[in-house]
């Protein structure tokens, strides 16, 4: 296989993986890490250093369309970037302090996690309950465009999602993820936002919680142009077809298939970790 072909398949294996990850809200990350190292042998850490690139791209990409579409709550996204990427830097630390073999079984288990997340059904619509009073001062409360006209939502538990949100930080800063199934968890979840709010925040908050962590990665020589540069450009076209699906299609038949890609990848990443393979 030669440079042009490497390429034009990692293009099109990142196009699948950011479509995908941008109508599921976790990100092309979790599916472009995985399967650069399984699949085309790369370097686990210089498939993050690729991955935390079109992480920032798909970010810019899906989050200028779910913006404009009005999905977004972006006063709480920026509240909550301030957990994600103080948790980013610390996980870019200490991805430089362990071995490939712990990265790839810890993400083997997100991974499992993730399909996990994928899978479950969400409540479109919430009864309005008391919000909770940090959001209440914090402006946190928004609303979105339904069929029936504008829905409003409050939102809950700040502290839980703040901390779950450092904890997405952490994993994206490790992994090379955009840690969407966290976010997706804290948001939906725990802070009780509408799934659709929640899965477009989340696309929002990524970019700005990948940078933090690309910084240390590229300081350690660990993203290549020639690897990044096909990846990115694959995933943030993938992800703004996933932002216009999104708004107006059913995808329960996508999130199956997502859920048993990434469900192959983790038994793999995970066999592999165990095993040396990586």
């Amino acid at each position: 296989m030669n440079i042009l072909e490497f390429s034009l398949l990692v293009w099109l294996s990142s196009l699948t993986a950011g479509f995908l990850g941008s109508l599921t809200g976790l990100g092309g990350g979790v599916v472009i890490v995985p399967l650069l190292t399984v699949v085309f042998g790369v370097d686990i850490r210089y498939a993050i250093g690729a991955s935390l690139v079109s992480v920032i791209a798909t970010s810019s990409g899906a989050a200028s369309a779910y913006v404009k579409e009005g999905y977004t709550n972006m006063h709480l996204g920026m509240f909550l970037e301030v957990a994600t990427t103080f948790g980013a830097i610390v996980g870019a630390i200490v991805a430089g302090m362990v071995s490939n073999r712990a990265i790839a079984i810890v993400f083997g288990v997100v991974l499992l996690y993730s399909a996990y997340v994928s899978r479950q059904h969400r409540v479109e619509h919430l009864d309005n309950e008391p919000p909770d009073r940090l959001a209440t001062v914090l402006q946190l409360n928004g609303s979105y465009p339904t069929p029936d006209g504008e829905k409003s939502y409050n939102v809950r538990a700040v502290p839980v999602g703040f901390g779950l949100m450092f904890v997405a930080g952490i994993l994206s800063g490790l992994l090379g993820i955009g840690s969407g199934a966290v976010k997706v968890l804290a948001m939906d979840q725990a802070m009780r936002i509408p799934f659709k709010v929640s899965t477009t925040t989340s696309n929002f908050m990524i970019g700005v919680t990948a940078a933090a962590s690309a910084g240390v990665y590229l300081k350690r020589g660990y993203i290549d142009p020639g690897l990044a540069m096909p990846v990115m450009l694959g995933v943030l076209l993938g992800a703004l077809l996933g932002a216009r699906v999104l708004v107006r299609a059913r995808i329960g038949l996508l999130r199956i298939i997502f859920s048993l890609v990434i469900l192959a990848l983790a038994i793999e990443m995970i066999y592999k970790g165990l095993t040396g393979g990586i």
